[in-house]
Parts: structure tokens; sequence; C-alpha cells
């Protein structure tokens, strides 16, 4: 049975988010504050965490930010509509997708049903590591560097990346992107997400030469010609 963290504190939603997602093969655990959220994390074996970004003890950005310096447990943030700046955050923290409140009982499901079913127990095909100008990307053992330079890259960049480098030379469009990054719920996420993660791997890879966008299609990692 796999297990789910709950982190909200509107005790009224906490119950609905219980109720909307209860099924016979997954454990919900609801949590109200930050305290009791690290305590579960500390003794749990969990696989998935609906995180709510404003809590009564502090925000649930630090929380987010612990979790990812020690694995890749994935987390779905829920943050109002009006905190762009919390979703950047977030997203650039490492976090696998975020909802927008007020949200659709349907999207969060399908969400929760896709990082369940490709989050950290899954398992991804093997790879050499791949070496294009100064850059070096290991796939399989999520290391990769710009000359000597170690990248940390979320989950979801790197399969942004993966899909790239993979393709190198063709446009790839947004909507393949969106389908292929967010499998099982690309028609619910948000566009804005897929900017978002785009900007976030070209500034850590330092990559403005490599990932270009093609306005009015897509993105390509361009191919050098002495490369």
């Amino acid at each position: 049975m796999k297990q789910l963290l709950i982190v909200e504190d509107d005790r009224d939603l906490s119950r609905g988010l219980c109720l909307a997602l209860k099924d016979q093969e997954l454990q919900i655990i609801p949590c109200f504050d930050l305290k009791s959220a690290r305590a579960q994390l500390a003794s749990c074996k969990l696989d998935l965490v609906l995180l709510d970004i404003n809590l009564p003890d502090g925000s649930g950005l630090a929380l987010l930010h612990e979790i990812k310096s020690k694995s890749d447990l994935p987390v779905i943030l829920l943050t109002a509509n009006d905190t762009e700046m919390d979703v950047v955050t977030g997203l650039e923290y490492g976090a696998d997708d975020y909802i927008t409140k007020p949200f659709s009982l349907a999207i969060l499901r399908a969400r929760v049903k896709t990082q369940l079913r490709h989050g950290t127990h899954g398992t991804a095909p093997t790879s050499k590591p791949l070496a294009i100008g100064g850059y070096r990307f290991d796939f399989e053992h999520m290391a990769f560097f710009k000359g000597d330079t170690a990248i940390e890259l979320s989950k979801t960049e790197q399969k942004l990346l993966r899909l790239l480098v993979e393709n190198r030379g063709v446009t790839l469009s947004r909507a393949v992107l969106l389908d292929r990054i967010w499998t099982d719920s690309a028609d619910f996420v948000d566009e804005n997400a897929l900017s978002v993660t785009v900007k976030r791997l070209r500034d850590k890879l330092d990559a403005g030469q490599y990932i270009k966008t093609v306005y009015g299609l897509g993105y390509v990692w361009v191919v050098k010609r002495d490369e």
C-alpha cells in the first residue's frame, strides 16, 4: 500500500482532500503544520507529499527544500492562484507539480495518480553518459556537469533535458513536451509550468546557446557544427 502525506492547515479542506483521494490501495496521512509533517517524514516510508505553502508554523517551501535536499520523494504543491513567485520558487526547489486553489477534484486525482505511478519507485531506462560540448549528462545516476561543476536538477528538469538532448536538432512542440513530461495529466497542466521549467533549466546549465525557443512551435537543443 502506498502512503500519501497531506500537509494542509485548513482542516475542512484537508478532510475534503482525504475523501476525494480515498482509495483502498492508498493510505492517507493528514498533517496540519510543519512540525507534525516533519515527524511523519522521519517515521514513515512515504510515496508522495501534497504540500500547502502557507502553514501556521512556517512556509511549506522550507519543508520542500528539506525534502529535496535529502531525497527524490515526489511533492505536489498547493498554492493560491495569486502567488506566482511561490510557484516559481517551488519549481526551483524541485517540486514535481503544483495545483492552484481553487482546484478541480478531477485534476487533483489525476495529478496525484500520475506522481504515484511515476514517482520514486518507478525504474527509468538505463543509458550511457552523454557528452555535448562542455557538458556531461548521466541520467541513470542523475549526475550533470558543466565542465567540472556539478549542477543539481529537479526531476522535472531532468525529464525536459533528456527529451531535448535525445532529440538534438529537432524542435519539440509545447504539446509534446507537456505530454511527455507530465505523463497522464498534460491536459490539466498550466502551460506556464513548461515555460518556467525551460527557463530554470536554461539558467542552471547556462545553456542559452543550446536551448532555443522556436516561437510559435516549441523548443530545440541546437546542434553545433563542431559537435
